[in-house]
């Protein structure tokens, strides 16, 4: 059996060097405009080699979305854009308006069709298999009935999405966020007011009504994890992680999560009980309660039970790697956000470390002078397992007091 490509978001640096570490096959990401992740840090188009050249020597694949509306003054752009994105070699680029479409094919550029072609049918598939995508991002509507079906008639490579966030719109084409706040949903530039709690309000003769669970457009997250053994015998050519507006810690934990279960299935080690344990460990990163979205039926009730993130675990800024010795693999470390002890678990983020996470098991104040806490304003050096470099942010990993388990 064919194991799937495990495709993860970029939105930074940070997140790129995470995701390729964790085990990733393949990394999409965007450029400062025309992507629909505006609100991501994003890359400028000067990184798009420097991006590409990373991915080829960590044999990873790099996808660039262009997956907006494009409207008439932006056309140059899209060439420009597009031009680059042939000089860097890119593998493949994310889209689904015609114009991007064409200008791929003038300059022979392989593209995927984006999840916002809302892609539901074969013949549809089809449709733009003909005009020379190499791949389709079905619709998350789709069940896995479905998807099987798409996939055995119209022949094309699918990938759909096993983790993230999920919009309570058809394929997120939503329309709240402009409507309400001018920031478009379909520009990348949503600030997701449906994740807010509301009231049902009778205008005629103006009652209210507060529902049991107020969040009625907040979807769960999607998480795959207990049935990812089901999607792989589908035939489903590749996984997509959701995530580009996502912090690096969160890219790195669920790419590697996902890498555990592919794995492990090859190897014909994938249990319930190693199911259950991943599902669990997913629960350290934020999400907002999981779903198995419309894979198996429609998700009529799977709305979020509050705003906001229900992880296990949060991290909190601690300070900044100052200096890192390499012979002695000790990170000097100063304190400015808050206290750190022997035993807690810290996570290090930085654009080319990307995270490193583990135990404090040794801390010294001064050299030879072991301590087992230290105070913020102070400067400490950590021993480390792994390399980390001078500006990675250091956080502390705390348990999530403000959600009930």
């Amino acid at each position: 059996m064919k194991i799937p490509e495990l495709l993860a978001p970029a939105g930074s640096w940070e997140s790129l060097s995470a995701a390729v570490k964790a085990g990733a096959d393949s990394v999409y990401f965007g450029i400062k405009e025309l992507n629909m992740r505006e609100t991501a840090k994003n890359f400028n188009l000067d990184d798009l080699e420097k991006i590409t050249g990373f991915c080829r020597k960590n044999k990873v694949k790099a996808y660039l979305t262009l997956n907006t509306i494009i409207y008439e003054n932006e056309i140059d752009s899209v060439k420009k854009i597009l031009v680059a994105a042939k000089n860097a070699k890119i593998d493949a680029v994310i889209c689904w308006d015609f114009a991007v479409i064409e200008e791929c094919n003038n300059l022979k550029i392989p593209f995927h069709i984006s999840t916002q072609a809302s892609v539901s049918n074969s013949e549809s598939a089809k449709f733009f298999k003909n005009l020379g995508a190499q791949r389709i991002v079905l619709a998350r509507e789709c069940s896995l009935a479905q998807i099987k079906e798409i996939k055995k008639r119209a022949n094309i490579e699918i990938e759909t999405f096993i983790h993230g966030a999920m919009c309570v719109s058809i394929s997120g084409r939503c329309f709240t966020s402009q409507f309400l706040y001018n920031r478009s949903a379909n520009r990348g530039d949503c600030i997701q007011p449906c994740r807010r709690s509301y009231i049902v309000k009778d205008l005629e003769e103006n009652k209210t009504l507060k529902l049991d669970n107020n969040y009625v457009m907040s979807a769960k997250d999607l998480c795959m994890i207990k049935s990812i053994d089901k999607l792989i015998e589908a035939g489903i050519d590749a996984f997509k992680i959701e995530g580009r507006t996502k912090s690096a810690d969160y890219v790195k934990i669920v790419v590697e999560k996902y890498r555990q279960a592919l794995d492990s299935y090859k190897q014909a080690k994938l249990t319930k009980e190693l199911k259950d344990k991943l599902h669990q460990e997913l629960k350290n990163v934020y999400h907002r309660g999981f779903s198995q979205g419309f894979y198996f039926g429609k998700p009529i009730n799977e709305f979020a039970e509050q705003y906001g993130g229900i992880q296990k675990q949060v991290k909190v800024y601690a300070g900044i790697v100052v200096n890192f010795y390499k012979e002695i693999s000790v990170a000097e470390i100063k304190l400015e956000g808050s206290d750190i002890k022997k035993g807690d678990k810290i996570t290090v983020i930085g654009p080319t470390t990307g995270c490193v996470i583990q135990v404090v098991q040794s801390m010294e104040k001064d050299p030879g002078k072991k301590i087992k806490k230290a105070k913020k304003g102070t400067n400490i050096g950590i021993k480390m397992e792994n390399l980390v470099r001078e500006n990675d942010k250091v956080y502390v990993i705390k348990v999530n007091k403000a959600v009930v388990h």
